[in-house]
């Protein structure tokens, strides 16, 4: 190989990591975003609806096959256009409640553009499937640039994610017909998942009803605050002050 083809090869290799790592960079910010409202909300409300995340980046193989099955141009303004799933989250919840509440969160922070919203629990797809996906363009401040990247976001609850993975691992590469008594198994075990889910919320919602009573008849000791795992006493003049204000 000649130096001006180790060179061309060079620049391509930087361009192609370049590119990967800009869409790496918007996972990150994302997992600091949800990081944040996750603490937040334990620290306020002894509760997060963020049970946890998981995210994933597309090998350059992957790309170039999905760009090649719709038949786009082989070039990195066509792949940003083509490929919207290139960076993902996925969001794991405790209720659906708490999905939609999550969706909300993300959707009111101002550096964040929703670009599109498929409700898979409202409008279930055939097989039984159910998340909310939301494509999210993320700004990326680079060194030289400012890269508007879009993650593909699902959020699901545990039982949802539950059914999802192991739907994907019954069928994967599995390329013949599905026997039509199978694809109704199938789907009833997603509607027993729905089933388990509803419950669920129902019990949280009645015994959280029983805790906001008894709190209000308790003596709950309301002078410290814990941040970061560390306790803080309020001073009694802060207190006081504070009270006066009222």
């Amino acid at each position: 190989m000649s130096e001006r083809q180790l060179e061309q090869l060079k620049i391509m290799r930087n361009e192609i990591t370049r590119f990967l790592l800009s869409y790496k960079f918007a996972l990150d910010e994302m997992e600091t975003k949800i990081e944040i409202l996750k603490e937040e909300f334990e620290s306020l409300h002894d509760y997060s609806p963020i049970e946890h995340t998981k995210t994933r980046l597309k090998s350059p193989e992957s790309i170039m096959g999905k760009l090649y099955r719709k038949g786009a141009d082989f070039s990195f303004e066509s792949i940003r256009e083509t490929v919207k799933d290139i960076a993902g989250m996925r969001i794991t919840c405790s209720f659906i409640s708490d999905i939609y509440r999550v969706s909300d969160m993300l959707k009111q922070q101002s550096d964040l553009k929703v670009l599109e919203v498929k409700d898979y629990i409202k409008n279930p797809k055939p097989n039984g499937y159910k998340s909310l996906h939301l494509l999210i363009e993320v700004p990326v401040f680079m060194s030289d640039r400012v890269e508007h990247v879009c993650v593909e976001v699902q959020i699901r609850t545990i039982a949802m994610d539950f059914w999802a993975s192991l739907e994907h691992k019954i069928f994967y590469k599995y390329n013949q017909s599905v026997p039509e008594r199978l694809l109704q198994e199938l789907k009833d075990a997603a509607d027993t998942a729905d089933e388990l889910d509803h419950q669920m919320e129902r019990l949280m919602n009645e015994v959280q009803t029983i805790k906001d009573l008894h709190d209000e008849n308790s003596a709950e000791d309301l002078t410290s605050i814990i941040i970061n795992n560390q306790k803080f006493n309020l001073p009694r003049a802060l207190i006081d002050v504070l009270g006066k204000q009222e």
